[in-house]
Formats: structure tokens, sequence, C-alpha cells
């Protein structure tokens, strides 16, 4: 198994238990015990576990994770395919509509195309939130929570509680990666619980990723790619990239 796989798989494990011993680590990933503690020094040392005693557990602190790369930084790759995945899916957008925008770079494009919509716009995302401020038409429903501030985005069970006392006709989320059996994945453990939520309070969920995101990377899983209502991408995803059920009822549309 190569480390960065092995690596994510124990931050899955410690996050979906809570905490996990080194024994237990080593048994279920098949290593020595001494790789999984140098593993769990690794994962410590960048924010993603706690170590504690014979073992980690998760994050104690309300501080967020950092991402690896500031939401700035990500906003500045493939912007052609962003812009393009971008305008498709405004265009599904009716004035009237109560929208919610995830806090992926990607679902961030789109502002520029709702500007003149009138629409309700439900966010956790501050980047939204000051692209959007002065747009005449449009009423802006910030969520609450901890701030993840190189990402610019509210996450933690404010978050979700605020997004439960809601109900959107649209939500248009991100991710870090789709693998080839449907499975929709995130990189960002604070932000998959958000993203959850975002999908439960919609009528309809598009999912918005470029061509790169097939696989991506992630390692939790949000959702399968079949609870969306439908995909927007820059490219067909191959039958190697992407199989879905013949009966499944997604929408894939491509600029």
């Amino acid at each position: 198994m190569l480390t960065d796989v092995r690596q994510r798989r124990t931050v899955e494990l410690v996050y979906q238990q809570g905490s996990a011993s080194v024994p237990e680590l080593a048994k279920t990933l098949g290593v020595s015990e001494a790789t999984v503690r140098r593993d769990l020094d690794h994962l410590a040392d960048n924010g993603l576990l706690d170590r504690v005693r014979g073992g980690a557990c998760r994050p104690r602190s309300v501080r967020p994770e950092a991402d690896a790369s500031a939401f700035d930084v990500v906003a500045t790759q493939e912007p052609a395919e962003k812009q393009a995945i971008a305008r498709a899916a405004a265009r599904l957008v009716e004035d009237g509509d109560v929208v919610a925008l995830d806090i992926g770079t990607t679902v961030f494009s789109m502002c520029p195309y709702l500007r003149n919509k009138d629409i309700t716009v439900v966010t956790a995302s501050l980047a939204v939130v000051r692209s959007l401020a002065d747009a005449p038409n449009i009423d802006l429903v910030v969520m609450g929570g901890v701030l993840r501030p190189n990402y610019e985005s509210m996450v933690g069970v404010l978050t979700e509680s605020c997004l439960r006392q809601v109900r959107v006709d649209v939500a248009f989320l991100g991710a870090a990666g789709v693998r080839p059996d449907g499975a929709v994945v995130d990189s960002t453990p604070s932000e998959v619980p958000v993203k959850r939520a975002m999908m439960d309070i919609a009528t309809r969920s598009w999912l918005l990723v470029d061509h790169a995101k097939f696989p991506g990377v992630g390692f939790l899983e949000i959702n399968p790619v079949t609870r969306f209502t439908g995909l927007i991408t820059d490219r067909q995803p191959t039958a190697d990239q992407l199989t879905v059920p013949p009966d499944s009822s997604l929408e894939v549309l491509v600029p």
C-alpha cells in the first residue's frame, strides 16, 4: 500500500471511530506497528490527528484543519474549465429560487453569472458572500460556524445546525474527487458533514467537477454520485472513469 493511501486510510479510520490504537491500525492496514507510529506522528504534525498514548484520536481543538492550498491559489487552477462549468450551472437557476452554494472554487465561479438574478443564496463561503453582497436582487443567508481562514469557509456543528433550519430548491457542490465506482469524495474532514447537510436540505443537488477530479483525491465519501440530480463537468467521463447503474437518473452536462 502506498504511503499516501495508507495515511489517508489511517485518518479515515480514526475519524470514523473517534480513536484507534497502534496495534489495531497495524492489523487493519497490514503494516508494522513501527510504520503506524511514524504515520501517526506525521499526521499529527500536520494537524490531521491528535497523538495520544498508544494511538491517535480526532483533533480536540475547535480550530478546523487548514487546506494544503489556500482558496485563492486553488481558484486560479483550471480557470477555463471552471468558468465553463459555472456558466452551465448558473443557467439552471431561475428567478425566485433558493440556492445553496458550497465552498468550492468552481461553485464560487458561478457568482458573476448569478449577480443579476432575483434569488436567495444560502452559503457558508465568505468568498461567495463578498462576491454577491452588493448584487441588487440577491438575498444572502450566511451560515455561522467556525472559520477555516485559508479556505474562507464556515464549518462545524453550528454550520450543520444552521443548514438544517432552511430548505433550498437547488444546491451546487464541489468535491476533491469522483471514484470510478461513483463515490464522491473529499479530503477535508470538517467540510464533509457540511456538504452532506447541504444535500439533505436541497430538492435538487448538482455536482460541479472538472476533468481533473476523475479520480482526483480524497478519502472521505460525501455521497454516491447517484444521490445527485446531476453532474456538470468539462469532459464526458469515460467508462473507466465513472460507472453508474443503468437505471440511474443521473444527468451529465458537458458545456
